[in-house]
């Protein structure tokens, strides 16, 4: 087991200087154009004791939108009603997104500081048909930078010759839960 960052570097070698230089504060053009490509990210955050969460967002492409070169805002469309990550924002604010383009090698990293909003003059640049948002994620750009997609590239993601065969599962709906009421399950369920 690892127990410290140096003797992970000495395994891990040191970054090529691009790497690091990569990271900037403020959207650019490049960045800007990923974003308006993009129809899907994952919005990962952790509560007040670093209990972490992965959430997929979505939409048309360009869903999430730039409110200026400093902070963007994913518009919070129905779903399943928990709210995991918007109650984690509430007691931690720290939010990494990672912007995904299919058939693409483009991965686009965001981290920042979010706040969950009740409203905004963008709120009606995020409607879809007669639906405008009742709350949006406005993150604040601490670092944004292309990510490497190799993992893209080694797990065949697109390529749809590489098929795993797995077959469509039933709506998550249908899938009777299991282990209801043990510490585990209740530790999950939404908080009120």
């Amino acid at each position: 087991m690892l127990r410290s960052r140096a003797e992970l570097r000495e395994l891990l070698g040191e970054p090529h200087p691009i790497v690091i230089d990569k990271v900037h504060d403020r959207l650019t053009d490049d960045d800007t154009d990923v974003l308006a490509r993009s129809p899907f990210c994952l919005l990962a955050t952790s509560d007040a004791d670093g209990r972490c969460d992965v959430s997929p967002r979505g939409g048309a492409p360009g869903f999430v939108h730039v409110v200026d070169a400093g902070s963007l805002a994913l518009p919070e469309t129905p779903g399943n009603r928990r709210g995991d990550s918007l109650h984690n924002l509430l007691d931690n604010p720290y939010a990494g997104l990672l912007h995904l383009v299919p058939g693409s090698r483009d991965v686009l990293r965001v981290n920042g500081r979010a706040r969950v909003l009740t409203d905004a003059p963008f709120f009606d640049a995020m409607t879809v048909g007669d639906r405008r948002p009742k709350l949006a994620v406005l993150v604040e750009i601490d670092e944004i930078y292309r990510h490497c997609a190799q993992s893209l590239h080694r797990s065949g993601l697109w390529d749809t010759a590489r098929d795993v065969g797995i077959p469509d599962n039933p709506p998550v709906s249908a899938v009777p839960t299991t282990g209801a009421g043990t510490p585990e399950v209740d530790r999950r369920r939404p908080r009120t």
